[in-house]
C-alpha cells in the first residue's frame, strides 16, 4: 500500500493534466478541438474517475489503519526562511478526496446531457477539470501556504464558471462580485497568515497552535494580537463559505450554468472554507473569543439563509439560500468545538445539495421545451407545478433530497443536523433555539418548494402568469445563443403560428446522462447518514478533533445518553413537521393563502424578498461610495497632480522662451553679460 501513497500526487494533477490539454487544444487549435466534443468528455471525466478511484483507495487504506502519509520538499529557502511543498494524506484529506472526486465525476457525467447543444461545451469541461484540480490541490495540502495557493485557483476557477456565459450581463456581473466579495475574505487570511508566521515561525497547521498557545501562555504575544490573527485567518472560509456579511456572492453565482452551481454549492468552493477551518482547528480552539466569533456568525448566517429562502421563487436562488443556511450550520458546529458535526454534516450535505442542484438543472432543462430560452421563466417555480407526472425520476430524486435536507430520519441530514444542534445546546442553549428555528423554516421552505415545482397544475401555459412575469413581452420568446438548460435554440423555433413558438406544451424527463447522477447521488442522501448515528458513530471513530485522541473520542461515545437523544431529536423533527404541514396547508392542499398571509405582514415579506436589502445596503455604500470617491481622487489628480506637473512644464517653457534670447552667438554680448554681473557683484558688496 505504501508505493500507492507515492503516487498520491496524481490525483489533484490527473484532472489539471487533462484541463491544460484540451484547453491548449481550445488556443491553438479551436475548431478541430471544439469539434471533438464527446472525446474531449470522455479524456477529462476519465483522468477524473482515475483520481476517484485512487481516493477511494487511500481512503479505505486510511479507514484501516494506515498511518498519516506525508511527502515534503523545500520550495524556497533564503537563510532561516524557507517554505516547503508537498501533499499530506491523513483522515480529514482522505474523506475530502472522496467527496470531491465523486461528486464532481456526478457533476460531470451530468453535463454531457445539461451542456449537450452548448457552443462551450468543451470548454465548460476544461473549466471543471480545472476546478476539480483546483479543490484536490487544496484538501492534500500540507501547510497554509500551499492552501493559499489553491485557494486562489479555485477562486479563479469559480470566476470563469459562473461568468462562463460572458455574454449575458447577469452572469458577467456576478463573477466579478464572488471575485471581488472573495478578494476582501482572502485580503484578511493573508493578513491573518502572515501575522501568525511573524508569530510563530510556521505555516504548519499543528506547530502553529502549539506556539501560538506557549506564546499566549507566556506573555509573549497578547491574547487580543492573538485574536486578531485568528478573526483575520477566519475572513478568508467567512468569504469561501459565504457567510455573513459576505454571503452576497453565492446566490448571484447561480446565473453560471447548473452543474457548476452544484459543484461549487456541495464539495468545492464552499466546502473550501468550512475545510480551512478544519485544519487552522488547532489555532482556533486556543483562542475562546475567535470561536465565539465562528459559532455566532455561523448561528446568524443560518437564520439568515432560511429567513430569505422562504419568499424566493426562483428554483435555483432558493437552493442557494438554503446553501447559506446549511452552511451556517457547521460553521457554528466548528465554532462550538463540534469538530466532527460540522465535517459529518459537510459530508451529508454534499451529496444531497449536490442532488437537489443537479434536480433543479434537470426542472429548468425540461422547462425550457415549454417557455423557451428565457432564464426568467424557465426558473420560477411559479411557472411549474405537477411536474411530478411529467419528471418522475426528478421529483423523486429532489423529494429524497428535501426530506434529507429537512433533517426527516432516516435521512442523511437528519443524524448531522441533529448532532450539531446537540453540540450547540450544549455549548449555548441560545445557539441552539436560533438553530432549531432554523430546522423549522427549512422544512418549510424546501416543501414550499416541491410543492410549487411536482405538484398540483402544470402552470407553464398559463400566459397571465408570464405577463405578470415578463410584462406585455411575455408571449415573445427570446432567443439566446446558449442559456440556462442549454438546450439548441433552434429546437424551440418550429410552432404552428406565430404565437407558438414552444416545442411542446409539457415538459418531459431528462435523458439518462442526467437522471442517472441524480439516483446515483439519491443513495448516499438517504443511507450516509447511518455512519454518524450517536448509537454506532463510525464517522466520529474515524473524524476527530486533532487534539483528541482515539481513546478519548471512545469514552464520550461510550456515554451516549438515549433518552437526551430522544428529547432533542424529537424537538428537532417536530419543528420541521410543523414547517411541512404549514407549507402543505399553503401549497399543496390550498387551505391557507400565502398571498394574504403575506400582505398581512407585508413589511417582514419585502425584508425577506428583497434579501434584507443587504445588496442594496452595500451597492450605496460599497459601490457607490467607491465611485463617488474615485470621482473625488480623479478631481485631485487632474487639478493638483496634473496641475503641479503642468506649471513645471509651463514654468520651463516660459524660462526656456526667455533664455533663448540671452544665447546669440555674439562674444561681445556674453562679456557686456558677464561686465554687468560683475559691476552687480561690486555695487551690492559695497552696499
Amino acid at each position: 500500500m505504501e508505493p500507492l501513497y507515492q503516487y498520491a500526487w496524481l490525483i489533484p494533477v490527473l484532472p489539471l493534466l487533462g484541463a491544460t490539454i484540451v484547453g491548449f487544444g481550445l488556443i491553438s487549435y479551436s475548431r478541430a478541438t471544439s469539434n471533438l466534443r464527446q472525446g474531449s468528455a470522455i479524456f477529462i471525466v476519465s483522468l477524473l474517475g482515475t483520481a476517484m478511484v485512487l481516493s477511494f483507495v487511500l481512503f479505505w487504506s486510511q479507514v484501516n489503519g494506515h498511518e498519516t502519509y506525508t511527502q515534503i520538499f523545500e520550495w524556497v529557502a533564503a537563510g532561516d526562511f524557507k517554505l516547503s511543498m508537498g501533499y499530506t494524506i491523513d483522515h480529514l484529506t482522505a474523506l475530502m478526496l472522496v467527496i470531491v472526486t465523486t461528486v464532481a465525476f456526478l457533476v460531470m457525467v451530468y453535463t454531457d446531457g445539461y451542456m449537450a447543444h452548448d457552443p462551450g461545451y468543451v470548454r465548460f469541461y476544461a473549466y471543471l477539470s480545472l476546478f476539480s484540480s483546483s479543490m484536490l490541490g487544496l484538501v492534500v495540502s500540507p501547510n497554509l501556504v500551499q492552501v493559499y495557493i489553491f485557494w486562489e485557483l479555485v477562486g479563479v476557477s469559480s470566476y470563469l464558471l459562473i461568468g462562463f456565459w460572458y455574454d449575458r450581463k447577469a452572469a458577467a456581473d456576478a463573477c466579478q462580485k464572488a471575485f471581488v466579495t472573495n478578494r476582501v475574505g482572502d485580503f484578511g487570511l493573508l493578513l491573518g497568515m502572515l501575522g501568525i508566521y511573524w508569530a510563530t515561525g510556521s505555516f504548519e497547521f499543528e506547530v502553529m497552535g502549539i506556539r501560538l498557545e506557549h506564546l499566549v501562555e507566556t506573555g509573549a504575544l497578547s491574547i487580543g494580537l492573538a485574536t486578531l490573527f485568528g478573526v483575520l485567518v477566519f475572513l478568508g472560509p467567512a468569504a469561501k463559505s459565504a457567510q455573513f456579511p459576505l454571503h452576497v456572492w453565492l446566490p448571484d453565482a447561480m446565473e453560471g450554468p447548473t452543474p457548476i452551481s452544484a459543484l461549487i454549492h456541495a464539495a468545492t468552493m464552499v466546502a473550501a472554507g468550512v475545510f480551512l477551518i478544519a485544519r487552522m482547528y488547532p489555532v482556533f480552539e486556543h483562542l475562546p473569543v475567535v470561536m465565539n466569533i465562528i459559532a455566532w456568525t455561523g448561528a446568524f448566517t443560518a437564520f439568515l439563509g432560511a429567513t430569505i429562502a422562504i419568499t424566493q421563487n426562483d428554483i435555483k436562488k432558493g437552493l442557494a439560500y438554503s446553501t447559506i443556511s446549511q452552511l451556517g450550520y457547521m460553521v457554528m458546529a466548528m465554532g462550538v468545538g463540534a469538530y466532527s458535526a460540522g465535517l459529518f454534516h459537510l459530508m451529508t450535505h454534499a451529496y444531497f445539495k449536490a442532488m437537489l442542484f443537479l434536480c433543479s438543472g434537470s426542472v429548468i432543462h425540461g422547462m425550457e421545451e415549454v417557455v423557451g430560452h428565457n432564464p426568467i421563466l424557465a426558473q420560477d417555480m411559479r411557472l411549474m407545478g405537477g411536474l411530478r407526472k411529467y419528471m418522475p425520476i426528478t421529483s423523486g430524486c429532489f423529494l429524497i433530497g428535501t426530506l434529507a435536507i429537512c433533517g426527516i430520519p432516516p435521512f442523511a441530514g437528519f443524524w448531522s443536523k441533529d448532532e450539531i444542534l446537540g453540540s450547540a445546546f450544549g455549548a449555548n442553549p441560545a445557539l441552539w433555539f436560533i438553530g432549531w428555528a432554523t430546522a423549522g423554516m427549512t422544512a418549510f421552505y424546501m416543501f414550499r418548494m416541491y410543492f410549487s415545482t411536482f405538484e398540483g397544475e402544470f402552470r407553464g401555459n398559463n400566459k397571465e402568469i408570464k405577463e405578470q412575469l415578463l410584462g406585455a413581452t411575455a408571449t415573445a420568446t427570446p432567443t439566446l445563443a446558449f442559456g440556462p438548460g442549454a438546450m439548441d435554440p433552434k429546437e424551440l423555433e418550429h410552432g404552428d403560428d406565430e404565437h407558438d413558438h414552444h416545442h411542446s406544451h409539457s415538459p418531459h424527463e431528462s435523458p439518462v446522462s442526467m437522471t442517472l447522477p441524480l439516483m446515483i447521488l439519491a443513495i448516499p442522501s438517504m443511507i450516509i447518514g447511518l455512519l454518524g448515528t450517536p448509537f454506532a458513530n463510525y464517522f466520529e471513530q474515524f473524524i476527530y478533533a486533532p487534539g483528541e485522541s482515539l481513546a478519548e473520542v471512545l469514552e464520550e461515545l461510550a456515554e451516549f445518553d438515549l433518552t437526551e437523544f430522544l428529547i432533542m431529536a424529537g424537538n428537532s423533527v417536530g419543528i420541521a413537521l410543523i414547517g411541512i404541514t404549514f407549507a402543505s396547508l399553503m401549497y399543496l392542499s390550498c387551505k391557507i393563502d400565502p398571498d394574504a398571509i403575506a400582505k398581512k405582514i407585508k413589511p417582514l415579506y419585502n425584508f425577506s424578498l428583497n434579501k434584507w436589502y443587504l445588496d442594496d445596503i452595500n451597492d450605496f455604500l460599497f459601490v457607490k461610495g467607491s465611485r463617488r470617491l474615485a470621482r473625488q481622487v480623479l478631481e485631485v489628480d487632474y487639478k493638483v497632480v496634473d496641475g503641479a506637473v503642468n506649471l513645471t512644464g509651463f514654468i520651463t517653457l516660459v524660462t526656456g522662451e526667455g533664455l533663448k534670447y540671452l544665447e546669440n552667438g555674439r562674444a561681445q554680448f556674453y562679456a557686456l553679460i558677464v561686465f554687468v554681473a560683475v559691476l552687480g557683484l561690486v555695487v551690492f558688496s559695497g552696499i
